[in-house]
């Protein structure tokens, strides 16, 4: 492999590198939308008992307790249960502007590696000839396949490694595109139940004299 690299000049190295970022942008996002997926219709389960019970604080703790996007969702309108459909939809799409693109960090640059290592290949393919074709014209009809074999290394090889790269990195930012989505339309879900519940239920004080932030609620 070493020599490989070392026929297909500074190109190939560069596209390596970029194959070392991508495999760290998928691995990094793979694991960290893991850990925030969650059961949904669970999730939701759980926090409507709480609010038919009227324990306020203890939906709030469960979803403190929940990561994801679904959770944070949920919670800010939770936060906001005795305000107007209007006001409960406001602070979910504010919480929702600020969750997705922590969603989508890193998943424009693993989208630039898989459009940037092949035209990197295919640089380094003209490269290639170019030197090749410049042999050609110094040595004239004394030239030798050796004397252009090098080029032709260069060329050859930058290509294969700008398609190895391009092609999984393609792949993988499909997929991860996909789990965003996926995640997303789970909270868009979640959000539609949780208004729909908190504008048709009664309103009560919550249970244990807590108002929706854990202060004391004084009747005021």
């Amino acid at each position: 492999m070493i020599v490989l690299f070392a026929k297909g000049g500074v190109l190939v190295w560069l596209i390596a590198l970029c194959s070392v970022v991508g495999v760290a942008i998928f691995f990094e996002r793979l694991l960290h939308y893991h850990r925030n997926t969650i059961n949904t219709p669970e999730f939701l389960a759980g926090i409507t008992n709480a609010l038919r019970r009227n324990a306020l604080v203890e939906a709030l703790s469960i979803c403190d307790e929940t990561p994801g996007i679904v959770a944070r969702v949920v919670k800010a309108a939770i936060t906001r249960y005795d305000r107007s459909r209007e006001e409960i939809e406001d602070a979910i799409e504010e919480v929702s502007l600020q969750e997705v693109p922590r969603l989508e960090r890193n998943l424009k640059a693993l989208a630039t590696i898989a459009h940037v290592a092949p035209l990197l290949g295919l640089l380094g393919t003209v490269v290639g000839f170019i030197s090749s074709f410049r042999t050609i014209v110094e040595k004239g009809s004394f030239v030798h396949v050796a004397d252009i074999a090098d080029g032709v290394w260069m060329a050859l090889l930058c290509t294969a490694a700008g398609l190895a790269v391009a092609i999984p990195a393609f792949i993988a930012y499909n997929y991860l595109v996909s789990r965003v989505n996926e995640m997303v339309h789970d909270a868009e879900r979640a959000a539609t139940e949780i208004v729909g519940f908190l504008t048709t239920r009664p309103s009560e004080p919550p249970a244990n004299g807590q108002s929706a932030n854990g202060q004391p609620n004084n009747g005021s």
